[in-house]
């Protein structure tokens, strides 16, 4: 009969740190396992502004958020679904990105992430 004594170990996630800044310049601090996308890291941590309405499916565009121009060659590029989403909003740059398509792992720990203000902001 095998040994469940490293069982603990075995599923301890590794953790990675986001800082959400918001229009305001109020920052939120989180922290989400590895594999997880950016938008359910924001959501579950209520952060202003991300609502993520389609679950993450790709389908809202509610989870725009920018990545500071210092991380965004450490995120792969967006797909062209992404970018066709990120063309019907409005407020978007460069630095556009939908944080439901952002899986986090190890590489974006301390990963700066700007939430722009939302209709319900204004």
């Amino acid at each position: 009969m095998g040994s469940t004594a490293n069982f603990a170990t075995d599923i301890v996630a590794t953790m990675v740190k986001i800082r959400f800044v918001d229009e305001k310049g109020g920052t939120h601090d989180v922290s989400a396992p590895e594999g997880t996308s950016l938008m359910r890291a924001a959501c579950d941590h209520m952060v202003p502004g991300i609502i993520g309405e389609c679950g993450g499916f790709l389908s809202c565009g509610t989870c725009h958020v920018k990545i500071d121009t210092g991380w965004r060659d450490k995120i792969p590029p967006a797909g062209d679904d992404e970018l066709a989403m990120i063309d019907c909003l409005t407020g978007t740059s460069g630095e556009s990105r939908l944080a439901c398509q952002v899986a986090l792992d190890s590489s974006l720990d301390g990963l700066l992430v700007f939430v722009p203000s939302t209709l319900e902001d204004r």
